[in-house]
């Protein structure tokens, strides 16, 4: 299954994602603007706003109408199997 092509607007969202998790898209901030993420990323307007539409689905940014798209969540890491106030021997 791993073989099967993956959508371009799959692809920015994970990479938008990906910059979320990183801090470089801090909670708060502003998405560029959907022409300027097409040249930026190289991609079609269509690609971006699904991209954008993918990462509301994953809670990840709000779009709030003629202001622009914003960092609202970060993807959640998977919890440690040990957190800092458990005792060890």
């Amino acid at each position: 299954m791993s073989d099967l092509p993956r959508y371009e607007y799959v692809k920015l969202a994970d990479t938008i994602a990906a910059d979320i998790t990183s801090g470089r898209l801090p909670q708060g901030a502003a998405l560029p603007g959907e022409r300027a993420m097409t040249e930026l990323y190289g991609v079609s307007i269509g690609t971006v706003r699904r991209a954008v539409a993918e990462l509301r689905k994953r809670e990840l940014v709000a779009t709030l109408p003629a202001k622009g798209t914003y960092v609202i969540g970060v993807p959640q890491a998977r919890p440690d199997t040990q957190t800092d106030d458990e005792p060890t021997d």
